[in-house]
């Protein structure tokens, strides 16, 4: 598989999105997982909770660092990972499956205009 999958859309803050109907599923891409090192602890986000586009929804613990993770759509949190509670190593193993994070149901789908498709969120990731 490719670090980055080109039929999902990124954010400059290293989320990725793939979009089911009117959900959109949120996990971090390889970069960010690469990053952090091992994760070892995921605060999601409460179901039910409304998100808005860019706001800080939830942080992600490695053994290096404690980051911020942000809502890459508005709308409601529909699901969570809660296969990752114990198993918090998919983020890094399989950060494009089993390591998603949440769920959330598009409230503007349009702002999916605004993020990166694979080849430009390449090129951002090799300039940093």
């Amino acid at each position: 598989m490719s670090k980055y999958p080109a039929e999902l859309k990124y954010r400059e803050s290293h989320e990725w999105v793939r979009v089911e109907g009117d959900v959109a599923i949120v996990g971090i891409s390889w970069f960010a997982q690469d990053s952090l090192g091992d994760v070892v602890y995921v605060d999601m986000p409460e179901v039910g909770a409304e998100a808005a586009a860019g706001e800080t929804i939830s942080e992600i613990e490695s053994v290096k660092a404690v980051s911020d993770i942000y809502a890459p759509v508005s709308g409601e949190i529909v699901e969570i990972n809660e296969a990752l509670e114990g198993d918090e190593e998919s983020v890094n193993t399989d950060s494009y499956g089993a390591g998603w994070l949440f769920k959330i149901k598009l409230s503007d789908p349009g702002e999916l205009a605004a993020l990166l498709d694979a080849a430009a969120y390449t090129a951002h990731c090799e300039a940093q």
